[in-house]
Order: structure tokens, then sequence, then C-alpha cells
């Protein structure tokens, strides 16, 4: 009897083993499923971390990186829960030039650039009618504005390989010289002037200045060593490079003329970046992009210009207004400029007569004429 009860127990205990073996799998899944999530929950939310390696050309102290980079960073980090989050690169910390931003955000080595169309020359043709002399306000929000304006009805074309978030007017390019004061057109004859891009050189060159080719960073030693004896520069860029240590005369003309030139800039995203991200990152970053970082642009730009003025004047350095009739000689001998670019337009399959036409329309919408 004993080892009849002992040989059934055993059979039992068998049973039971093997009951637990079969369950075992299921045992398993069921604790992993509970354990995973604990496990790789870090590992989640930091997959969930996007960072925006943000790269321009300006010094961190400038008013660009201040004003507009930071805010914007902190804008879209704080709408994103903290889960985007710049990475910023002034001063061209990823290497380069600038005229290789745009090149850079293309391909990935950066997510956003701050960068002028200027500096491609022929890459950007439709935005190229922005650059004509004489043709946009010379101050930060409107001229900007109205560069907005003129791109998403003419220009959007030029950025097909990337997602723009904005375009804006770098301001009015002032002359700045050393020693000698503009008082007139013919002033400038002879004076070799550095000039921050093609449509510039075209225009000194038209009024009988040298144009001088120069990186920006180079600009304030040429000046100082005699190389240069003057640059065409925006009133806001002036300080951030210490150029108005080194000049002592500032030209432009009336403020409710078109400036002398612009130089349109523009905030590009690497396309891929921006569809690789969820609808809700992609309502972040396009809440804070186009009508309304354009206006935070220009607004920064304005505060800006009057800063400088007002730095420029306590250090006693002179702002000169040319006066009517040589604003309007340099007119004439720069028309020449916007004629050649209507024929190229045109030669590149572009309507560049109904282009300059549109921008200069837009112009005065913006200047209330």
């Amino acid at each position: 009897m004993t080892s009849i009860a002992t040989h059934k127990s055993t059979r039992k205990s068998r049973s039971t083993a093997v009951s637990s073996w079969r369950s075992a799998p299921s045992q398993l899944l069921a604790s992993l499923s509970l354990a995973l999530p604990a496990l790789f929950g870090a590992s989640a939310v930091q997959a969930q971390q996007i960072t925006i390696k943000y790269s321009h050309f300006l010094p961190a102290n400038s008013g660009f990186n201040q004003k507009v980079a930071l805010p914007w960073c902190a804008a879209i980090e704080k709408d994103s829960g903290g889960k985007m989050k710049c990475q910023l690169y002034p001063s061209l910390a990823l290497g380069g030039t600038p005229a290789q931003l745009a090149d850079q955000v293309k391909n990935g080595v950066a997510d956003v650039v701050w960068t002028s169309p200027s500096y491609s020359t022929g890459r950007f043709p439709r935005t190229e009618a922005l650059e004509l002399p004489f043709t946009l306000p010379g101050d930060g929000l409107a001229g900007s504005r109205a560069m907005w304006d003129y791109a998403q009805q003419y220009a959007m074309a030029d950025f097909k390989d990337f997602k723009l978030l904005a375009i804006h007017s770098g301001g009015n390019s002032v002359i700045s010289t050393a020693s000698k004061p503009i008082l007139s057109a013919a002033d400038l004859k002879g004076l070799k002037v550095r000039s921050p891009s093609r449509f510039a050189a075209l225009f000194l060159s038209a009024i009988g200045s040298t144009p001088v080719n120069m990186p920006l960073a180079q600009v304030t030693e040429g000046i100082s060593k005699g190389v240069i004896d003057g640059a065409m520069i925006p009133w806001e860029v002036l300080p951030a490079i210490k150029v108005d240590e080194v000049t002592k005369y500032h030209i432009e003309g009336m403020p409710n003329q078109p400036g002398f030139i612009q130089t349109p800039m523009a905030i590009l995203m690497n396309k891929a970046k921006y569809d690789s991200l969820a609808p809700e990152f992609k309502a972040v970053i396009d809440k804070h992009s186009g009508q309304a970082l354009v206006d935070l642009i220009g607004k920064a730009w304005d505060d800006g210009i009057a800063d400088t003025r007002k730095k420029l004047a306590a250090q006693g350095n002179k702002t000169l207004v040319i006066k009517d009739a040589d604003y309007n000689a340099m007119k004439k001998s720069t028309a020449s400029v916007e004629a050649d670019w209507v024929r190229q337009a045109n030669a590149r399959g572009l309507d560049g007569n109904k282009l300059a036409t549109e921008v200069h329309a837009i112009g005065n919408k913006y200047l209330g004429k």
C-alpha cells in the first residue's frame, strides 16, 4: 500500500512539474511584458528627444544669435514639452563657409541654417530679384515682410530642396567708410569697397567704386590695414564684427526711400529632418516659422538697427544722408544692373520683367507708396 501511495505521489509530482514546465513560457512572457517597459522606459523617452543642429556664421553675441536663434530654440523646446531642443553652432562651428551653409543643411550636416541666397550665385534665380537696387524698404520689419510676400508668391521653386522657415531682409546695406565722408555720388568713385554679394558688386561698379569680394570675418582687418576703404554691410551687423570701430562715416538714403541694395537672408531646414518629425512636432516648427518668424526677425532687426545707431552716435561716428539729387543720380547709374538681370532671367526661362515689376510693386506697398 505504501508502495502504491508513493508511486501515485511521485506520478502526481511529475504531472505537476510537467504542467509547470508547460506553463512557464506564458508566465515568462507575462513577466516580460511587465518588465520590459520598466527596463526600457528611459530609452523610449530618450528616443523621443529630438536635437536640432542649428548653424550660422555670426558670433554667439550677435543680435541674430541672441534675439532670433535663441528665442526660436526656446519656443520650440517649450511648445514640444521639452522633446525638441536646439544645439546652436554660431561662428560656423560646424566648419565650412557662409556660402556652404545651404549645402550643409541640404546634406544633413546641419538641420537648420541661417544664410543668404546671395552667397550661391545662380542657385536661387527667382530670389535674386530681391537684390535689385533701390527696390525695398531699408528697415527690418517692412523689408522682411516684403521679401516674404515676394518669396511666397514667386520664389518658392527656388527652395524645393529645403524646408523654408523664413526669408527676411538683412536691412539696408549702408556704405561705411574709414576716413572719407561721402557727401555725394561723386565721392564714391574710385573707392575700394567690400561687396557682400554679386549684385552689390554690380551696384558699386555702376557708381564708380571698386568692389572687393572679402569674407565678412576679414572686413574689419581689411579696413584697419587700408586694404579697402570701406564696406557695404547692414546696420545691424556692423557692431557684431566690429566694423563700427574701424569706420567713421555711414552713408544711406532718406528713410522713406528704398535702400541702396538689400541682402535677402533665409532660414533653411533639412527637408528630410522635417519630414521625419511626428505631426505634433511638425506643428511646433510650423507655428514658429513663416510669417511669425519673419516678424520676429524683422522686429529684432529694427531693434538692432536702433541700438547700432545709438552706439555709433555715442562713439562719434557720423551718419550721412545722401541728398535727393545724388540719390537719384545713383539710381540712374545703377539702372543697368536691373536691365542686365532681366535679360539673364529671361535667358534662364524666367519672366524677368514680371519678377522685377512685382518686386518693385511689393516694395512700394510696404513703403506706403
